[in-house]
């Protein structure tokens, strides 16, 4: 129990501080920070006439690693929750060695000058986190994280031996935009528009954007055009699973999104280096995000579902078997809890769950984890509690 830090007032933040706040018992004092501290003050008015919990809000520049030590050192929390940008994971992870910080986040780093995300550079941080006696807990929001501990709970309760993995994530929602993303468009367009790559045979196997599709029936929606992605939490359950012989990650998008997408890359709005505008540096992807819908607004007139989970199959007690692991969640559902749409409700409850983890004791250690490195089932059982259940289908046609 004890005091909780969360950096980023996006739609994931504003989610995280709600949750957070429904357990003031286990978080019992919160500091919302956030490059625009206006922002912290709307979600805690908000949080605080809800609940009737208070939650501090703080100014701070999450590129500074010495800002956010001050801050850190001001306000001492025992964890600090990471829902800025992958660019500034590695800043935060830092300030937290330096301030003597417990540290989580949803998604893992990437640098901002190079579409490109993987965990080595964090995986780096190992021998500093445990020297320094603080857990680090990386990729803990839906995909990655919830997908992590789904496919640990799946290990640990139903197979001898998981040999092929499909994480599949279908949002059948509808924002009723013309085009708009529901994280970050920047980082969402740049994750999109890279080479796919999936895990097979002990090696890794690359395709073109969104080149391999095919349809895939979700439960309670139906038959969706379903694309390959590289997704990273592919690269941690190979490693901490290495029975795995082939795991591929899927991802729906509507032709609308797609046609508006081929666009944006052909008319060079999409490209992530610097160009000379009227004497001026800027990056396009930067200027398109400054202009598109922000993803936390997108909640209220957001209809529909989302559909997230493990497709598996594997050996158990020398029998083949095949196992799926999902949950469905409501766009509007999410929306008046929370004021946010479904994706960055998906996301911000495993963040919380995870925080929840650490503070209660149930998942611990020093040095860097991924969630599926803890035990898998206090996590789902609280996450059921906390607005996401999770449901089974045992040996159904998996489609894959």
């Amino acid at each position: 129990m004890g005091k909780v830090l969360i950096i980023g007032a996006g739609g994931v933040g504003t989610v995280v501080a709600h949750k957070v706040a429904q357990n003031h018992d286990v978080f019992t004092e919160i500091m919302l920070a956030s490059r625009t501290k206006s922002k912290c003050d709307r979600i805690a008015d908000d949080v605080k006439r809800r609940y009737g919990v208070e939650i501090k809000t703080a100014q701070v520049n999450a590129d500074n690693v010495q800002e956010l030590v001050t801050l850190f050192k001001a306000f001492q929390p025992k964890l600090v929750i990471n829902v800025a940008l992958p660019y500034q994971d590695l800043t935060i992870m830092d300030a937290c060695l330096e301030a003597g910080c417990n540290y989580l986040d949803t998604a893992n780093y990437e640098p901002k000058d190079e579409a490109h995300f993987e965990y080595s550079w964090q995986w780096a941080y190992q021998d500093r986190f445990r020297e320094a006696g603080l857990c680090a807990i990386l990729g803990c929001g839906f995909d990655p994280g919830c997908t992590s501990v789904f496919t640990a709970y799946a290990a640990k309760h139903h197979f001898d031996e998981i040999q092929y993995l499909d994480i599949v994530d279908c949002n059948a929602g509808d924002h009723h935009k013309a085009f708009a993303t529901n994280f970050n468009p920047e980082i969402n367009i740049r994750e999109i528009t890279q080479k796919g790559r999936y895990y097979e045979d002990g090696r890794w196997v690359e395709t073109g954007s969104l080149e391999i599709h095919k349809p895939l029936t979700y439960p309670e929606i139906g038959p969706k055009e379903s694309y390959l992605l590289y997704h990273e939490e592919l690269e941690s359950l190979v490693k901490n699973f290495p029975t795995i012989r082939r795991a591929r990650f899927w991802m729906t998008f509507g032709q609308e999104y797609l046609t508006h997408l081929r666009v944006i890359q052909n008319i060079g709005m999409a490209r992530i280096d610097e160009i000379d505008y009227n004497g001026q540096k800027i990056v396009p992807i930067q200027f398109l995000k400054a202009v598109l819908p922000a993803p936390e607004e997108l909640g209220e007139n957001y209809t529909g579902y989302t559909s997230i989970g493990c497709r598996i199959r594997g050996i158990k007690d020398g029998k083949e078997h095949t196992y799926y692991i999902y949950n469905n969640c409501s766009h509007q559902e999410a929306y008046r809890e929370t004021g946010t749409q479904g994706v960055s409700y998906t996301t911000g409850v495993p963040a919380m769950t995870g925080a929840y983890m650490f503070m209660t004791g149930q998942w611990s250690g020093a040095g860097v984890f991924n969630v599926e490195q803890f035990d898998p089932d206090p996590f789902l059982k609280k996450m059921g509690e906390s607005g996401l259940p999770w449901h089974e289908i045992h040996d159904g046609d998996l489609e894959l």
